[in-house]
């Protein structure tokens, strides 16, 4: 199927370049800062089946997607490996004209036994969310008592199957993780890996976030720094989050994430899909805009197109920037944002 492509920019003229398409709310990990375990125990009721939407209806909006003039998908979660038969979406989604990123984040816990049907499917890309080495921070830090091991045999198995260089997420948090920082960077340095480092930002309203709890990019760059010396690097793209750093003696890079001290709303060209069909234009909305139920009610892809132009051409987020700005890093206290889980960070 052709598609015509029309561009849409939103109210600050920021394009529609970027879908995260959540694919489930559930999550085998229960991490302090998105989905702590004293909320979602064992008697949680998650979204029913039917409520997600499926394979087909996210496929079809991605298309439409795709018309408006996005060229990179990221599938997300809670942990999108715990969608039955992914690979079989991740083929819909490579097949879309016009995409020319298709990626997925996991924790990696279930990555070993899939990483090789992933890229068969046609996955380009993959970051794994790490948030230490560390035995006993990262079990704290998953509330399930994990071993990190597992997620490490799944990052090589990513490797071996062609998924590289992948990408670690790890979120940064004072007290809790910031302490073996140097630790997990040393390890991926010199293996073709990324690691990114992001500062703790007040997604949702579950994880009792304070400004006080935030390591700052700058000070992330100095400490890995003191251990292996960095120089900066000019962004990939326009809209690239990760502020990127190179180890002086060419063993790799890393990035940092800086949505609290330096935010990038100006150049923010993405939207995203949570799993029961909302269209969500920012990561600290308080809601989203429902597209499962006209597509349920039987809109044709003209009206679909039209709904989902609309929603972004009316778009005027720049939460972080607010915040920094007029809210001296406070976070919102409202208690009207979505959750993180329900739309994958």
């Amino acid at each position: 199927m052709t598609t015509t492509t029309e561009q849409t920019n939103d109210r600050f003229g920021r394009p529609l370049r970027d879908l995260r398409i959540s694919v489930t709310d559930r999550c085998n990990f229960r991490c302090p800062y998105c989905m702590p375990a004293e909320v979602f125990g064992d008697a949680y009721k998650f979204m029913p089946r039917p409520e997600l939407l499926t394979f087909e209806e996210i496929a079809r909006l991605a298309r439409i997607a795709a018309s408006l003039g996005t060229t990179k998908l990221r599938l997300t979660g809670g942990e999108p490996l715990l969608r039955r038969d992914l690979p079989d979406l991740i083929e819909l989604l490579a097949d879309i004209e016009g995409i020319e990123d298709l990626a997925l984040t996991t924790n990696g816990y279930l990555l070993s036994d899939n990483a090789e049907r992933l890229a068969a499917a046609g996955l380009r890309r993959i970051t794994v969310s790490l948030d230490s080495l560390d035995e006993e921070v990262f079990q704290e830090l998953n509330g399930r008592q994990y071993s990190v091991g597992p997620v490490l045999e799944g990052i090589d198995a990513a490797r071996r199957a062609g998924l590289s260089p992948i990408k670690i997420n790890c979120v940064v948090i004072d007290g809790v993780n910031d302490h073996t920082i140097g630790e997990l960077a040393g390890y991926f340095r010199g293996t073709g890996h990324i690691v990114r480092f992001i500062e703790y930002m007040d997604v949702g309203t579950l994880n009792d976030w304070k400004v006080d709890e935030v390591v700052s990019a700058k000070e992330i760059v100095k400490r890995i720094g003191e251990q292996h010396p960095l120089v900066p690097l000019d962004a990939s793209y326009r809209g690239e989050v990760a502020r990127r750093y190179a180890y002086r003696d060419g063993s790799g890079e890393i990035g940092v994430i800086a949505s609290v001290t330096a935010p990038f709303c100006g150049d923010c060209t993405r939207a995203r899909l949570s799993s029961d069909g909302r269209l969500v234009t920012c990561l600290f909305a308080e809601s989203g805009s429902d597209l499962k139920t006209p597509l349920r009610d039987g809109a044709d892809d003209s009206e679909l197109r039209r709904i989902m132009s609309g929603i972004w051409a009316g778009r005027e987020d720049r939460y972080s920037e607010v915040r920094f700005e007029k809210e001296h890093g406070k976070a919102s206290k409202d208690g009207k944002k979505i959750q993180m889980y329900e739309i994958g960070g």
